[in-house]
């Protein structure tokens, strides 16, 4: 049996020896190399975290010790040390580990929200609640990554925790110099400094055995010396500006070197206040693909050859790919245009305009909410800026979005890449929120492009508009295939029509290739079915109405939630023209999804082409009996 066999529990690790520990690294990098490579999942970061998480876990006692993962894609190896080795055969996968922390799975995870920069404040609640109660002896343990600290809110919280010196809270840096690409920003910049300095405590340990062996004078000049030091430290280290916040720093520290790592751990554990660990870490730590990697590939990856890390499948034309060479193509055009990100260059597809274009180009770092007010302030100058973020990330934006580029009318184009169900990262992944939050923006455009050419179409025209805010959205993964209208009615396409006017089906964006399919089924059984696509989907086109008055039933595909989507706004729009007309919504329940693949998450919900079919035609006979009891009731009364 192997050593990671042996371990069922943290305190399984108190009784290994040194020669054990590095055993069990090299073990725990083998296993996440072949399970990762499998399944697809956060390999880099893991694999740079090895010795952080066993150090961590052999000085602190979980779960009465509370450790937190910011973001939580690091905490695979926590995992494993909790006692959950087995579920890696179905990392990410159905009835498998989930790829994030989850209450469900451990009571040693606490965080199931895997967006960055929170952690702290999670930290901060947790200490200030034992202090409160009276636990004392109960530290909280906070791993954030180096680019979590380029987010505004982990310095909100580093503020409040600075207020209180008693808190027994201990903030590990994890400083690898990347999140998603190199970390951006003067946060970065700080810790890049650390990492080139030996730092002031070296500095005075050697004033010190120096000026003591002086005669008479020795001591005096070194406690004249010593209390010169934050003077000293900001020359020769800069981590004073830690200490000025009243937070006692440690470090930098070799996060490979366990001995090293357990000491300064140790250290902070003992001080019982808040402290900073800075650990050193190389992403990808020990499989040469990842470390060879120099764009941000490995810190996620699909199902790779473990030694190569080569994909083993051959991936079709993404709707990411799509948009990146569109807007390219339109950079060449424009001079305006401008392309704004945070902290996800490659994963949105800007890469490419960064290459061609990189004074028209803004990393700001895991900072969603300067992103968009930023982008607010270049519109006013006269550019055209178009933020690319995953839609679940639009979420943390949503007062900058109202209130400073919507309320100034900013011509803004926000790409909202993974909208909609994406699968395996589970609940605060999935992009089923946009669609409902921009339903309450005054004056903004969206847009939901069904294939690449109408993704192509629909962001030229959208970064045409400069005074308000657009929207263009689409799924993860390979983009639909191209999805002709026959028909264009004053900017409504026409993609199905049914021999009888039985429904109107209005999908959404990348659901028109299901709604279609689902309309071929429902004829087969007798249900005339009209697919048409809007494009845009606020505001909705008038000429939905008159093409509404013309079925008997009215039904929405979304890929968003099915209560405050475009289903609503297709509803309100009818009843404010007095059209009298049920319409029924096919879309997301509103309640968190756990990870699953894509298309079993849409067939559970009952999204897929067969389930919509069933509904529709479920729809009609329902509809058909009521007609029939009312014509006979009308018919016995007359």
């Amino acid at each position: 049996m192997s050593l990671l066999e042996r371990i069922s529990n943290p305190s399984d690790l108190q009784r290994l020896s040194d020669e054990q520990l590095v055993e069990l690294a090299t073990e725990i990098r083998t296993f996440l190399i072949e399970k990762v490579s499998r399944s697809g999942g956060h390999l880099g970061p893991n694999l740079g975290v090895v010795e952080l998480t066993i150090a961590i876990h052999r000085i602190f006692q979980s779960p009465h010790d509370v450790v937190l993962f910011d973001t939580g894609h690091q905490s695979y190896v926590h995992k494993m040390l909790t006692g959950r080795l087995t579920g890696f055969e179905k990392l990410r996968q159905r009835g498998g580990l989930a790829g994030y922390p989850s209450r469900t799975e451990s009571r040693h995870d606490v965080i199931e929200n895997s967006h960055a920069s929170t952690a702290l404040s999670w930290a901060d609640g947790i200490a200030r609640g034992f202090k409160i109660q009276g636990e004392k002896d109960r530290t909280v343990v906070a791993v954030v990554g180096d680019g979590a600290l380029t987010g505004g809110m982990s310095w909100e919280a580093i503020n409040n925790i600075a207020t209180s010196d008693d808190l027994r809270l201990v903030i590990v840096v994890n400083d690898n110099a990347r999140s998603y690409s190199p970390t951006i920003g003067g946060m970065a910049k700080h810790l890049s400094t650390l990492r080139a300095t030996k730092g002031y405590e070296k500095f005075l340990d050697w004033g010190r055995d120096v000026l003591e062996r002086t005669p008479v004078v020795g001591h005096s000049i070194y406690e004249a010396l010593h209390g010169m030091k934050k003077g000293i430290k900001d020359i020769v280290a800069p981590q004073g500006m830690f200490e000025d916040l009243g937070i006692k720093y440690l470090g930098p520290i070799d996060g490979h070197d366990i001995h090293a790592l357990e000491r300064e751990l140790e250290n902070a554990k003992r001080f019982q206040g808040p402290v900073i660990v800075h650990a050193i870490t190389e992403k990808g730590r020990g499989h040469l693909p990842a470390l060879n990697d120099e764009a941000e590939k490995f810190h996620a990856v699909g199902v790779v050859d473990p030694e190569t890390g080569e994909p083993l499948a051959k991936s079709g034309k993404s709707w990411t790919s799509v948009f990146s060479n569109a807007l390219v193509k339109i950079g060449r055009e424009r001079k305006d245009v401008v392309a704004i990100t945070a902290a996800m260059l490659g994963p949105t597809g800007l890469d490419s305009f960064a290459r061609e274009f990189p004074d028209r180009t803004f990393d700001v770092g895991i900072a969603e909410q300067h992103a968009t007010t930023s982008a607010a302030g270049m519109a006013f100058t006269g550019l055209h800026p178009v933020v690319a973020v995953y839609s679940t990330f639009l979420n943390r934006a949503f007062d900058q979005l109202l209130l400073d580029v919507a309320l100034h009318k900013a011509g803004v184009t926000f790409v909202l890449d993974r909208s909609g169900i994406t699968g395996d990262d589970g609940p605060s992944h999935h992009g089923i929120w946009d669609l409902a939050l921009t339903s309450i923006v005054p004056g903004i455009k969206v847009a939901a492009p069904r294939d690449g050419k109408r993704l192509e179409e629909l962001l030229a025209e959208c970064v045409s508009v400069s005074d308000a805010p657009t929207v263009i959205r689409f799924p993860k993964g390979q983009i639909s295939p191209h999805i002709p209208a026959f028909e264009q009615i004053d900017g409504v396409d026409v993609l199905y029509r049914g021999e009888s006017a039985d429904i109107l089906l209005i999908a959404v964006g990348a659901m028109a290739e299901a709604s279609i399919e689902a309309a071929g089924i429902a004829y087969r059984e007798g249900v005339g079915v009209t697919v048409v696509d809007p494009r845009w989907v606020r505001p909705l086109p008038r000429q939905l109405l008159s093409l509404a008055e013309k079925f008997a039933d009215i039904v929405v595909v979304e890929d968003g939630l099915e209560n405050l989507g475009v289903g609503s706004a297709v509803a309100q729009m009818l009843r404010s023209e007095g059209i009298q007309k049920e319409v029924t919504s096919i879309g997301v329940p509103q309640r968190f999804i756990e990870h699953s693949k894509r298309v079993e998450i849409l067939a559970d919900l009952r999204m897929n082409p067969g389930s919509i079919a069933q509904r529709l035609v479920a729809l009609h006979s329902s509809k058909a009996v009521t007609d029939s009891l009312s014509s006979e009731i009308n018919r016995l009364r007359d």
